[in-house]
């Protein structure tokens, strides 16, 4: 037998125990939310997750570029690319241009982007509350200021941007 087809027994090597690993177990954990709300909204809006971040973090945070967009998700530029043409191509989000820089597309979300959104963000939201009632208050406040020490300060707003304000439309991104 040659020997790249032998077995290789794996205590031969040091195999990661996914179950106590934590980039894992956040990702399972980053998905199972996800995927909790995902499935109606997708069903009923024709919307990926990455579609439905990249409206969130638009929601937010108006006149953004598809970079600044991915940035603010820790998403691929290519993947936040494809969800914003198929965002534009559904009439959800308009593309303009930087009134100060022609050369710069700025990103908003159109009225029917704003109409799904105000369907999907109070199922975000239930989500979390659903997640977060596993917690007790002092174990919320915990797991809030782990995560802030772990991702590090937000991406700042630039000059002159800002949150959109408004209480009855923020988002639920990580949903």
């Amino acid at each position: 037998m040659p020997a790249d087809q032998q077995h290789v027994h794996p205590s031969d090597h040091a195999p990661l125990e996914l179950e106590r690993f934590l980039p894992y177990r956040l990702s399972i954990l980053s998905n199972t939310v996800s995927q909790g709300i995902a499935d109606d909204y997708q069903a009923r809006f024709d919307l990926s997750v990455t579609e439905w971040r990249v409206m969130a973090v638009l929601a937010r945070f108006e006149g953004l570029s598809a970079r600044e967009v991915a940035e603010r998700t820790a998403m691929d530029k290519v993947a936040v690319s494809r969800a914003l043409a198929r965002l534009v191509e559904a009439g959800r989000v308009n593309r303009g241009t930087h009134e100060g820089d022609k050369r710069r597309s700025v990103l908003a979300l159109s009225e029917a982007g704003w109409e799904v959104h105000d369907v999907v963000a109070p199922m975000a939201r239930a989500r979390e509350r659903e997640l977060l009632a596993k917690l007790d208050a002092d174990e919320q406040a915990w797991l809030s200021r782990i995560l802030d020490k772990l991702l590090g300060p937000p991406v700042p707003p630039r000059s002159g941007e800002q949150g959109t304000g408004n209480r009855e439309r923020e988002s639920a991104a990580s949903a």
